[in-house]
């Protein structure tokens, strides 16, 4: 068996492989979701790393990383050509340098794991190359304001590999399943003894996460809430032309009305396409007043502007019995604001879109209050950061994630997006309320599952009860700090092995 895996990951049929791996790694994703192709395809990618150089490892895990992103992310695309208005080549071109991009991670993992730690192969299987793919989905999550999309944890939100999410989170599952790919290769690879002892540590890991999974961290805090998400479903193409204002003004009050007596009813990130100010005394004034004739509390998606800073800012605003705002602070590149805007803006049309120019709110911000609750609000991008989510901490009894993705249209993006909520409310044992313009709006338990759904590209309302839940898992106490800490005391105690290793061989000459 040894023999003819090395045959099949040599010269070429090795780069083939890892990129063949990469092009299924994304298949384990929403909405294909067949999570047992994560540890298939990494499996493959580490075996293409066996016995080759630090530069072979580099290339193949680019060429894995080409794959992965390639086909996980080819939803940037719609997002340009669709709707930022460039042409089919500079949007497959923009793409293409964006992927280019991402697929250095996994090429510096393989680099990284190759020349500082060449252990026996075991040891490089078992240690190495998890704890290498864990560091650099870490690193990839961080560098340049971050891009933690694709993280393969996500892809076992519903694996029994989930249940380690609320002791050390996405990252932590993350090297769960990076270890069981590489238990796999053991398996393939050793005598009846090895076999037997991978066996018995994939029974252990799988079976202890799926125990963990059945733990209630956190505990119910009063009633069940009765709660609306509002789905407009305005196009993307119209949703900023003037004319479609009112139109997106009275739909948004006409869903609402429908569920007055309701505790609390979200609308999505940018449901509103006017300003603060333009519409405090009227529109807003009208509605926070039916909504208090009603005991219902609102969160609504506008913009904010500070007419004395010509500032503005993407938020959400509470409306009813309490009142408050939360300005984003996590912005997406070319999304919320344009990088180098003055010499970017003008060039082609991508870089001109409407409220392109936000501002980063305030890092610390009171929470907003709703149906008696303090509520942890995130806008859109902000809700893959778990260490973000994670700060308004045990306070908040729910969360809530506006969000306006009818930037990717029919593409893997929206599915994506929602496996991460669910991540984010297991991680926290907290309720999530996502509203999004055009789906998928949910309704997420504590445990990461699904309540309730809209369907995709329909005006929907989603209706279910929340729980308030109080109390603190291992992870919103800790956040990603013991996965970190146990990454570099990994590394280090690699690293001095294998001096000490070596210096035996020297006095041994």
């Amino acid at each position: 068996m040894t023999d003819s895996l090395h045959s099949i990951t040599r010269a070429w049929r090795g780069d083939l492989l890892a990129l063949l791996a990469g092009v299924l790694f994304p298949l384990a994703f929403a909405p294909v979701a067949w999570f047992p192709l994560a540890l298939v395809s990494v499996a493959l990618l580490f075996l293409t790393w066996l016995d080759v150089t630090p530069r072979r490892a580099w290339g193949r895990g680019y060429l894995f990383g080409v794959g992965q992103f390639g086909v996980g992310v080819s939803w940037v695309y719609v997002a340009i050509h669709d709707f930022g208005y460039a042409g089919v080549f500079l949007a497959a071109f923009l793409t293409a340098l964006f992927v280019a991009f991402l697929a250095l991670f996994p090429a510096l993992m393989g680099y990284f794991a190759a020349r500082f730690f060449p252990l026996p192969d075991n040891k490089k299987f078992l240690l190495a190359f998890p704890a290498a793919w864990t560091l650099f989905e870490w690193l990839r999550g961080w560098v340049l304001t971050g891009f933690p999309w694709l993280n393969i944890g996500y892809s076992q939100i519903d694996a029994p590999l989930a249940g380690i999410a609320p002791l050390l989170g996405v990252y932590g599952v993350s090297w769960m399943t990076a270890f069981s790919a590489a238990l796999l290769i053991v398996l393939l690879r050793a005598d009846k003894a090895g076999k037997l002892r991978a066996l018995a540590a994939l029974v252990l890991i799988w079976g202890g996460s799926a125990l963990l999974g059945r733990v209630e961290w956190t505990q119910p805090l009063g009633a069940p809430l009765k709660v609306s998400l509002v789905q407009g479903n305005i196009p993307q193409d119209i949703k900023w032309q003037p004319e479609q204002r009112q139109h997106t003004l009275d739909l948004y009050a006409d869903l609402t009305r429908q569920r007055w007596g309701d505790d609390l009813i979200v609308w999505p990130e940018a449901a509103l396409t006017v300003f603060y100010h333009e519409v405090a005394d009227s529109y807003l004034a009208q509605l926070r007043n039916e909504a208090r004739a009603q005991g219902t509390d609102l969160i609504i998606g506008l913009s904010v502007a500070d007419l004395e800073t010509r500032r503005y800012y993407n938020s959400m605003m509470g409306v009813g019995m309490s009142e408050g705002f939360y300005f984003k602070r996590h912005l997406v590149p070319f999304g919320d604001y344009v990088p180098l805007a003055e010499w970017l803006r003008g060039l082609i049309k991508f870089f001109d879109l409407p409220m392109s120019g936000y501002s980063h709110g305030p890092e610390q911000q009171a929470l907003l209050a709703a149906a008696g609750y303090k509520v942890g609000v995130s806008i859109c991008y902000e809700d893959i950061f778990g260490e973000e989510i994670i700060e308004g901490l045990p306070e908040a009894a729910l969360l809530v994630n506006g969000t306006n993705n009818a930037w990717y249209g029919d593409s893997f993006a929206p599915h994506q997006a929602l496996q991460m909520s669910r991540m984010r409310a297991l991680e926290t044992g907290r309720y999530v309320l996502r509203a999004t313009t055009n789906g998928i709006s949910a309704i997420i338990d504590e445990q990461g599952k699904v309540r309730a759904r809209s369907p995709q590209f329909e005006t929907y309302v989603v209706t279910g009860e929340a729980q308030p839940r109080r109390g603190a898992t291992p992870y919103v106490r800790a956040g990603n700090y013991p996965v970190l800490a146990l990454l570099l005391l990994l590394f280090a105690w690699l690293l001095f092995a294998r001096k000490i290793a070596r210096f035996r061989a020297g006095s041994v000459k």
